[in-house]
């Protein structure tokens, strides 16, 4: 693996990394500086009540999705990888220690249940939840190292091996690799 400069970058983006390292922000910052669309791939997932698509629904959404020729997309989901990773030309690869994941995830978590934040499908995370083995908090906790153990093992796959990887190991690091991308209009 090994991280891109700024003139190398691809226009089919996944950002990647374990829930609460920052993809989406990360995916829509990197999507606004290259003029180039951001999928959601929750927003495509979820429906009322925490109702996740099906298999081939959550397929067939991502695949329209990625139709074009340029996009950044964020998300993990192990279900619609060969589509994903099969289009895109880059991975973007936030991998963060436990305590910044779940430090972010914390405060992020916290901060939508206390404005009642509406996300995908009209859902809106609960104090209730915290406590429970379906939280937020509970599925960052219990991904988190198998995340970081699967990456390099999917990455060294021959399917993927078009991919061009930016490993970025800390916010700060992320922060100043997304300063450091040049916007088409600059």
């Amino acid at each position: 693996m090994f991280n891109l400069g700024r003139g190398q970058l691809g226009r089919r983006i996944n950002v990647v990394g374990t829930t609460g390292s920052g993809k989406t922000t990360t995916a829509r910052q990197l999507a606004e500086r290259l003029e180039i669309p951001h999928v959601e791939m929750d927003a495509l997932n979820w429906g009322p009540n925490w109702t996740p698509a099906d298999r081939d629904t959550l397929r067939e959404r991502v695949a329209q999705a990625l139709v074009g020729e340029a996009w950044v997309v964020d998300g993990n989901y192990s279900s619609v990888r060969d589509i994903v990773w099969g289009r895109a030309d880059t991975i973007v690869w936030l991998d963060f220690s436990l305590l910044v994941t779940m430090t972010q995830l914390t405060r992020r978590t916290v901060r939508r249940v206390a404005t009642k934040e509406e996300l995908w499908g009209g859902n809106r995370e609960r104090w209730t939840s915290f406590c429970t083995r379906d939280s937020i908090l509970w599925w960052g906790l219990t991904t988190h190292r198998r995340r970081r153990r699967e990456y390099p093992m999917l990455l060294a796959q021959p399917e993927y091996a078009h991919l061009a990887v930016v490993h970025l190991r800390s916010p700060r690091e992320a922060r100043k690799w997304l300063a450091g991308i040049i916007t088409r209009t600059a």
